[in-house]
């Protein structure tokens, strides 16, 4: 369900500068921040990258109020919008900023929530990666998405540069999610149940809907980008403090596709830890 895209991805003159003084004069660079492990560091310059810097998206949202039908199963399409928009805020900002660094990607994508303690109704959601850039500067655009845009993808590092090595680049970062309220069962619905093995069919059917919903979208959402797969699918649930019969689904994954006709996969090693 996207949301309005006219609404400016605003970022503080604070990053402005930060990430001004990190793009240097365009030959040199003087500074990367990274939240990249020494591994994905060093797979990511195997992969021909390097990386720009740490990059960061936010925004406090207010989720407005949406009353339930108690007896029937519904999505809550006023709180799914909500969380939705407010996340992809928080994208565009995080990938606004990449732009300035001049990146072509972001890699490692975290998206969080976290509800403000002194207001209930009020939630911030963050966007946070390493943006990243082709070391062979005539391979810039063809790494970036189709509206010009750095791709922006969850895989950690070494994902990165098994998928790059197999003939596979990032996409984008493609999301879903459905805020459902699952009907209360009714005083003799219970008593009928109480000393019984059952199904129950109500929870089971809304939830089973609110999954594929959010799958749908996620999927709309590569399609629409172009993607031939999606990788790396995590499904989160969350209450996120509403009441007891109201919990959102949200999916996430990276949207890939093809960049060679012949995919070469690297041949599996056994490696054995020697931490405690």
């Amino acid at each position: 369900m996207p949301a309005n895209n006219q609404e400016i991805a605003a970022i503080p003159a604070e990053a402005h500068e930060r990430l001004k003084h990190m793009r240097g004069d365009g030959k040199t660079r003087p500074l990367f921040t990274s939240d990249l492990s020494v591994n994905e560091f060093l797979l990511i310059k195997e992969a021909g990258f390097e990386p720009a810097g740490m990059v960061v998206g936010s925004s406090i949202y207010h989720i407005g109020f949406q009353q339930a039908n108690w007896s029937k199963n519904e999505e809550m399409k006023v709180l799914s919008q909500a969380m939705y928009h407010a996340r992809e805020l928080a994208m565009q900002r995080m990938e606004e900023e990449a732009r300035e660094l001049g990146a072509d990607g972001v890699v490692g994508v975290r998206l969080k929530v976290k509800h403000m303690s002194w207001n209930s109704d009020l939630a911030e959601f963050v966007a946070i990666g390493t943006a990243v850039y082709a070391k062979d500067r005539s391979k810039a655009d063809f790494f970036k998405q189709k509206n010009g845009l750095p791709f922006t993808s969850d895989l950690s590092g070494q994902d990165f540069w098994t998928l790059l090595k197999a003939g596979y680049k990032p996409v984008s970062l493609v999301m879903g999610n459905c805020v459902y309220h699952i009907a209360h069962n009714g005083f003799r619905q219970w008593m009928r149940t109480v000393n019984q093995n059952t199904e129950m069919t109500n929870f089971t059917q809304g939830l089973y809907e609110a999954r594929e919903l959010a799958m749908e979208r996620m999927q709309a959402e590569a399609e629409r980008d172009g993607a031939t797969g999606i990788v790396g699918v995590d499904l989160h649930e969350g209450s996120y403090g509403w009441e007891t019969h109201v919990i959102e689904f949200f999916v996430i994954g990276t949207a890939i596709e093809p960049i060679s006709d012949e995919h070469h996969i690297e041949t599996p090693h056994t490696v054995l830890s020697l931490n405690d």
